[in-house]
């Protein structure tokens, strides 16, 4: 990554589900569009279908959100059951810290990339960046794309967040084993991949898609999902994203 990029290619509301991501990127303001851009041109130099995309035209931003979505289906999607687990341990890892020893233990269980010396937290970043909290709290976001060292959003005015690499020494490559066994056992193969397959959120079309079944069956093994409780399902307006719920995570976890 350069020293720079654009805070609202990452949109805080992606942590509820892809689409909810993408309409976010879709409703950015017209001015913050052409002011980050701009700062994004003094590092690098950009094609001229950047232009209508800086003047927050519907239908530059619209293309950008389709290939971004076609980007996630075809690299990212179809590996779900690798990424979530590694990033599920990760994260369980860091609130046992914390509820063992509290945000001190927490912040200094964080190295090598992070250096806890009270009331600083050291972080390695390609750049000299101060990251003043005012009293606000600091969003830790574990990462399976991140590599290195960790990054946060430029702009000081956001709501400050900072993005880490998980372990790189997790095991990231999914194998046949009794758990996995178990869960199709329990639920049966299909809702098994299914719930494998919501990852971070899916549309029932994408979901069709993903597994290669028709938009009828998707829904209906949405539907059995949800109404165990192990998916939830949430309109955003003209779509219907489902998403794991945290029990559904959990049971995933266990058998993965």
């Amino acid at each position: 990554m350069g020293p720079y990029f654009p805070d609202f290619l990452t949109p805080a509301a992606a942590r509820h589900s892809l689409e909810a991501g993408l309409e976010e990127i879709r409703s950015t303001p017209r001015h913050r569009l052409r002011s980050e851009l701009q700062r994004l041109a003094r590092h690098v130099s950009l094609p001229s279908w950047v232009r209508p995309l800086a003047d927050g035209e519907v239908s530059a931003l619209t293309r950008l959100t389709d290939a971004l979505r076609a980007y996630h289906q075809a690299a990212i999607a179809s590996h779900d059951d690798l990424i979530q687990p590694a990033v599920a341990a990760d994260r369980a890892k860091h609130v046992a810290r914390f509820l063992d020893n509290g945000v001190e233990g927490l912040l200094a269980s964080m190295s090598p990339t992070m250096r806890w010396r009270s009331p600083i937290l050291e972080v390695d970043y390609d750049i000299d960046q101060d990251l003043h909290l005012g009293g606000q709290g600091l969003l830790l976001v574990p990462s399976f794309f991140c590599r290195r060292v960790p990054i946060s959003l430029a702009d000081p005015r956001l709501p400050p967040v900072l993005v880490y690499p998980i372990n790189p020494t997790w095991e990231l490559y999914a194998k046949e084993d009794p758990g996995r066994r178990a869960l199709e056992t329990l639920i049966g193969g299909t809702r098994a991949a299914v719930l494998r397959a919501v990852g971070t959120g899916v549309t029932t079309t994408q979901l069709s898609h993903r597994l290669d079944i028709s938009l009828a069956s998707a829904s209906r093994h949405a539907t059995v999902l949800r109404e165990a409780g192990l998916l939830t399902t949430v309109r955003h307006g003209p779509t219907v994203v489902h998403s794991r719920t945290a029990l559904g995570a959990s049971l995933l976890e266990r058998c993965s």
